[in-house]
This record gives structure tokens, C-alpha cells and sequence, in this order.
């Protein structure tokens, strides 16, 4: 039995998964992110730790023989975040979030103190990085960055909580700016532009390795791993969210990627080998895998803007505005509103931290269902040109890609998602579990499971090709909203 958590931006998820591929129980628990000042982002670790004793108070509940027959824990979760703790393991501050948009001045003093930036890093400076963030508060808050000991990713802290030891891995790692990823090792280079050493950096691992033990002060209290003889719990290195969800799909063979609706949109696609594109945007991380990469673009807000729509225009809830989004008929879509869905700014194909949502060409004849179609449809269409970055070489086709998230349940949006991209999308049972269940298959590696009986492709729920018709109905409004970026992003204040 393998436990995986996955630490995201809304809530904690935990999964327990047994060696026959079920997933046996799963329980989650709330996350709230403070926003004190425009382009802020940032949440309190102790609320991690508590949704964490929330999840394993809920497991030891509803399935306390199989928490006692764990046998190793995965991590995985969201990206970015610094966590800043001093020398006696003590967090300074609030830990600054993946989609906080404070760091554009640093990012460009990076830029400008290392050129060979993107060869090194595979990636552009950009505020949601971990590195910016910590020459935002050289500058900001010099007393905290003075007592900043270690710096750790959010998923890493609660494997420091869990295990006391400092441990980072190579996909995580790779987004903070400070990674040789083409190496897979810390670049001195990177860590001493921003002031730091290795020193204040976690030890690196593979994904798929063992990190470190679990206290048995913690084992005991959740009495996990007490069945069968067992004298530990192994935790492994666990994965950033996107690639934990890669391996929970089992896309981890070169051109397998995933469409993911989640807080964030992302588009990901499995490389064996480091293929940077920092021009537009385009992520090059390493994979959760040894000797595996993978390319990624990134748009800030996906699901959370459909959420915002729901809040701002009075809809139920999301399932809602997504009915009401679908029942505005091909004809009608021509004249809805467009709009542009940067409400946290922009990475991919932008990177513009000052990016803005709007709401373009309303008139008295457009209504609720017409503003939901327009959301939804500004969201797809700022995936399409995340996938428009990635680029592959001729030896590496695309070969398979399949909705993740929690807005993968919606069948009318992935069919849009389809016909906008116009290739096929597959949506795979269990799709929404993609992160816990990543790093429940990492923990399993880490126990000593081969890759080829461990991340396997769960089955096909339904396959979603793009119709014809659709996709030629999209190009127009598509071209229309590449059109109102580019007239309107000189304005954005």
C-alpha cells in the first residue's frame, strides 16, 4: 500500500494505493491563499501542516487497515513557492506562491546578471520562479532574507516536517531558477546572482527515489506502516504537480503529454532528452524519471477563472456556468464577448506579470450564458497558445494527450478543447486524482517497482477528436483574441 499527497494551491489530497493499481481511499482537505497586496499570492506552511493531520485524521477513519500496511509515501505539489526557513528549521514568512506577480523588476536584474539564463535554466526569469522571489526580499525585507538558512518548495517543507531532513527533486527543483537542468544539479552561477549558495539549497534526488524516513513519532500517531513487520516508512522524492500527474497517467514515454485544467492551465509533453524554448515562454523542467525531461507552458489562471466567472455573474457554482456555457449554440458563438483570462498576468506565450482579464464587446444582447461561453472560451484559447510554444523535434511526434484536472469533468469543455487544438484528447478514469496518484506511483518506485509495472496508462474513459466543422469555427475569434492582446498590452497598468 502507497500514500500519496499532493500539496495544491485550493486544497491537500490524499491517496492511498494499492499494489494492484486500485486507488482505496482518498480524502482531501481545504486551502485558502491571502492576497494582502495587488499581485501578492502567498499562504502560511502551517496551513499545509494542518490540512495534512486533517487528511490523515480522515484516512485513519475510513481505512485504518490500509494506512497500517503503507509502506511509503509520495509527495508532489504545486511549483514555485519559497518557503524561507531560518537556521533552526523555523519559517520566517509567509511562503510566496507560484502565482505571485511581485518579482517582475528582479526578473529582469536576473535577466540581466546572468545572459545564459535560459541555457542553463530552460526557462525565462519570470515572477512565478522561486529565484526572483528571494531578490524580492533581499530588497524588500532584508532582515528576513538575512536569517534565511534553507529555502524550500512547498512540498519539500512538509517532507522536512514529515522526515526532518531538507530533500528537494529534480522536477521541482527545476522551477525555481537555480537548477543546471540539462545537468541536473544546483548551478552555482544561478544561486550566487541571487545571493545564495548550496548551502541554503535541499539535497537532490530523483523523483523516483528514496528521500528520507518518516519520523516514527509521526508513523505512530497516524499508525502508518504498522502492519506486516514493517520497521519504517521510505518517503520519495515525489514530483512538481504536473509531472506527478504525468506519471499518474502513466505519460512518461517521449511525445505522451496532458491538457490540465486545473488552478492553472497547463500543457505538458514528455522529451527524453533537455529541449529548451525560453523565446516564448515555453518551461523545459526535468521529468520525475532519471534521464527525462519534459516541455510545459503555463497560463496562471484556467479553472480559477471559471470559478471567478461563477462568483462575479451569480452562477451556481462551476457546473453551472459550464451548462450555461454549453447551451449557447455554434451560431450564437460568433457574436458572444470575448475574453482575455490573464487575471493573475501571463506566463506562457507572454510573460507578463501585468497582463489583465477582459470582457471585450458586450452589448444588451449578451446574458449570462454568452459571458460563460466567452470564459470558457478565453481559457481554451489561452492553452492553445501555450501549445503553440512547444516544439518537438522530427525523431519525437506527439504521440498521446489527455485532460487532466478538475475541469476534465466537464466532456462539453474538453470537446471544445479539442476542436480548438484540433487533436484528440483522451479522458482516462481517474484523470482528476493525476497529482496524489503520481506520487502514490513514485512512492511505489522508490519501494523498488519497475517503471513499466507501475506507471501504466489507466483506462480510456472517452476520446474526444476534433470535428471539422469546429475547428474551422474557432479560427476567427481565436485570431481575434491573439488580436486584442496585442492592441491592449501596452495598456495594462
Amino acid at each position: 500500500m502507497y500514500l500519496g499527497l499532493d500539496l495544491g494551491t485550493s486544497e491537500l489530497k490524499a491517496l492511498l494505493l494499492a499494489d494492484d493499481h486500485r486507488i482505496v481511499g482518498v480524502a482531501r482537505a481545504p486551502l485558502t491563499v491571502e492576497r494582502p497586496q495587488p499581485l501578492w499570492s502567498e499562504q502560511a506552511p502551517q496551513q499545509w501542516w494542518q490540512a495534512l493531520e486533517e487528511v490523515m485524521r480522515a484516512l485513519g477513519k475510513s481505512h485504518p487497515e490500509e494506512l497500517a500496511a503503507v509502506r511509503a509515501i509520495g509527495l508532489s505539489g504545486q511549483m514555485h513557492g519559497a518557503t524561507l526557513l531560518d537556521a533552526a528549521g523555523e519559517v520566517l514568512r509567509p511562503a510566496i506562491l507560484w502565482n505571485d506577480g511581485r518579482s517582475a523588476a528582479q526578473c529582469e536584474a536576473l535577466t540581466r546578471a546572468v545572459p545564459r539564463l535560459g541555457d542553463i535554466a530552460g526557462n525565462l526569469a519570470m515572477p512565478g520562479f522561486t529565484a526572483p522571489k528571494l531578490m524580492w526580499v533581499r530588497e524588500h525585507e532584508p532582515q528576513v532574507f538575512a536569517r534565511t538558512a534553507r529555502v524550500l518548495l512547498p512540498k519539500d517543507w512538509l517532507r522536512f516536517m514529515l522526515s526532518g531532513e531538507a530533500v528537494s527533486e529534480m522536477s521541482d527543483a527545476a522551477g525555481t531558477l537555480w537548477l543546471d537542468v540539462g545537468a541536473r544539479d544546483w548551478s552555482d552561477e544561478l544561486l550566487a546572482a541571487t545571493g545564495l549558495t548550496r548551502a541554503h539549497m535541499p539535497r537532490l534526488v530523483e523523483g523516483s527515489q528514496v528521500s528520507a524516513r518518516l519520523k516514527p513519532e509521526l508513523a505512530a500517531r497516524w499508525g502508518l506502516g504498522t502492519g506486516q513487520g514493517q520497521s519504517e516508512v521510505l518517503i520519495a522524492g515525489g514530483a512538481g504537480d504536473n509531472a506527478a500527474s504525468a506519471v499518474g497517467m502513466g505519460l512518461v514515454e517521449p511525445g505522451q503529454g496532458f491538457v490540465s485544467l486545473g488552478t492553472s492551465g497547463v500543457v505538458f509533453v514528455s522529451t527524453d532528452r533537455f529541449l529548451p524554448n525560453p523565446a516564448q515562454a515555453m518551461h523545459a523542467f526535468c521529468h520525475a524519471l532519471p534521464g527525462r525531461w519534459h516541455q510545459m507552458s503555463v497560463m496562471l489562471s484556467a479553472a480559477s477563472a471559471v470559478s471567478w466567472a461563477a462568483k462575479t455573474f451569480r452562477f451556481a457554482d462551476e457546473s453551472a456556468l459550464l451548462e450555461a456555457a454549453a447551451s449557447v449554440g455554434a451560431d450564437q458563438r460568433a457574436r458572444c464577448p470575448l475574453f482575455l483570462p490573464y487575471l493573475s498576468g501571463e506566463r506562457s506565450p507572454h510573460n507578463n506579470a501585468n497582463a489583465q482579464g477582459v470582457l471585450f464587446g458586450l452589448t444588451h444582447a449578451h446574458g449570462p450564458a454568452e459571458i460563460a461561453y466567452a470564459v470558457v472560451e478565453g481559457v481554451s484559447f489561452g492553452l492553445r497558445d501555450g501549445f503553440n510554444t512547444l516544439r518537438l523535434p522530427a525523431d519525437m511526434p506527439l504521440r498521446e494527450v489527455a485532460l487532466v484536472g478538475g475541469g476534465a469533468r466537464s466532456v462539453w469543455w474538453g470537446q471544445l478543447l479539442a476542436d480548438i487544438f484540433g487533436v484528440p484528447l483522451t479522458l482516462y478514469a481517474g484523470s482528476e486524482t493525476g497529482g496524489a496518484l503520481g506520487a502514490a506511483r513514485l512512492a511505489w518506485l522508490a519501494d523498488g517497482g519497475a517503471v513499466a509495472e507501475v506507471c501504466t496508462l489507466p483506462p480510456v474513459k472517452q476520446a474526444l477528436v476534433p470535428s471539422r466543422d469546429g475547428a474551422e469555427g474557432h479560427k476567427a475569434r481565436h485570431a481575434r483574441f491573439q488580436a486584442l492582446y496585442a492592441a491592449l498590452k501596452d495598456q495594462f497598468y
